[in-house]
């Protein structure tokens, strides 16, 4: 069924169609609209689940993985300094492998205080041992919130499931979006059984402690199975695939990388510009490519290095910065490329900080400073402010 939503409407959609047990809801700008939805959709029957309005995102978490704690599938949603706050228990949810999905409206962090969309809030966690996810457009972000439980309650991943969507870009942002039908859902993702939870027949230490003996195991098996998961991402789209006609590129969407010149890399909802500025350029004989990362953890090593292969030189745009370094997502693509003795010429752009445009002249701009990079003509390793004079440094 065509329906016309926000992303935050679409989510909640996605949501509704996973039915939770469990949501523990705590409102923050702008994810507010998410929980709103849900918490509508219980009072109408249409999810039927129990719903808890907490007094804090910190509470917010920690219900949830009590929740989950009982075998019950769960859910809640945050952004910004709420994201922030939930810190502490981010790791208890990962260390205890449970399988919660968490729907982040990707906003800027304070201070300056700002309400407006950028992604320093998720990507200042990927330690935090939560698979990352993030949508690029209001349809995905629906069908992230089915397959973000398939990927999560799978046995071989067992780990808790972040799906970001961009603040007000998507997440106010209306689009036309197919809805499943509930069977069909019911059919692509079944109840929730798991062998991690209290139970007084068979009981289980959970949330117990690991002295330096064997708290090594804990995290080797943590790492292991959140690599898994880049299988499992693959196997869960497929059956997606099977059940409702959408496919879906893995961890990686590669956008005209098999004979590009330079590869700009980017992740959430800036992709579709940089698609567009792509093609421009491909009418004018330039050989341009786009390379959005769609799962940031695990990290998808061999895919980011295989879309950029032939290319002479790579840009990273991206919406954070890592405050006296460069961009997170910069040093996790050159870690990659490092890895496998890949190195590349890179520049990384960062635009897009409190929800300021990234205009398509911008997005030109650093294509064509790729351009020069790959023809050597300019300078590796810059990090580049989108819309500041490095001289003036902008308003003081």
């Amino acid at each position: 069924m065509k329906k016309f939503l926000s992303g935050n409407e679409a989510f909640a959609e996605g949501v509704r169609l996973a039915r939770p047990q469990v949501i523990s809801a705590y409102p923050i700008t702008p994810q507010t609209t998410v929980v709103e939805a849900l918490a509508s959709m219980v009072e109408e029957g249409s999810l039927n689940c129990e719903y808890l309005h907490v007094e804090s995102e910190h509470t917010a978490l920690s219900a949830a993985i009590g929740a989950a704690a009982t075998g019950a599938r769960t859910f809640t949603a945050t952004s910004s300094q709420g994201l922030l706050y939930m810190a502490e228990c981010l790791t208890y949810a990962s260390g205890g492998r449970f399988p919660i999905v968490m729907m982040n409206a990707n906003r800027a962090l304070a201070l300056p205080w700002n309400i407006y969309g950028d992604q320093r809030d998720s990507l200042s966690l990927l330690d935090h041992g939560w698979i990352q996810v993030y949508a690029e457009n209001n349809q995905e972000a629906l069908d992230l919130a089915l397959m973000a439980y398939a990927v999560a309650e799978d046995e071989r991943v067992s780990l808790p499931v972040m799906v970001n969507v961009d603040g007000f870009a998507l997440t106010h942002t209306y689009e036309s979006v197919e809805v499943p039908e509930a069977p069909a859902a019911d059919a692509f993702l079944p109840l929730y059984r798991t062998a991690n939870r209290f139970d007084f027949e068979q009981p289980v230490n959970i949330g117990y402690s690991a002295g330096p003996e064997f708290n090594r195991y804990y995290q080797y098996w943590h790492h292991r199975d959140m690599l898994s998961a880049e299988v499992v991402v693959e196997e869960v789209e497929a059956r997606f695939a099977e059940v409702f006609g959408r496919v879906y590129p893995g961890m990686v969407d590669a956008y005209r990388c098999e004979d590009a010149d330079f590869v700009l890399v980017t992740l959430g909802s800036v992709a579709g510009l940089a698609r567009d500025v792509a093609d421009e350029l491909r009418a004018a004989g330039k050989r341009a490519g786009v390379l959005r990362i769609r799962y940031l953890r695990p990290l998808p090593v061999r895919p980011i290095a295989e879309a950029v292969d032939g290319a002479a030189a790579i840009g990273v745009l991206e919406q954070d910065i890592s405050f006296g370094d460069a961009g997170t997502v910069f040093t996790n693509v050159l870690s990659a490329l490092g890895r496998l003795g890949m190195a590349r010429p890179a520049v990384n752009f960062i635009g897009g900080l409190g929800g300021d445009d990234i205009s398509r002249d911008q997005m030109r701009a650093c294509f064509a400073d790729l351009e020069r990079l790959a023809a050597g003509q300019s300078a590796a390793g810059r990090v580049v402010f989108l819309g500041i004079d490095d001289e003036e440094g902008g308003p003081r």
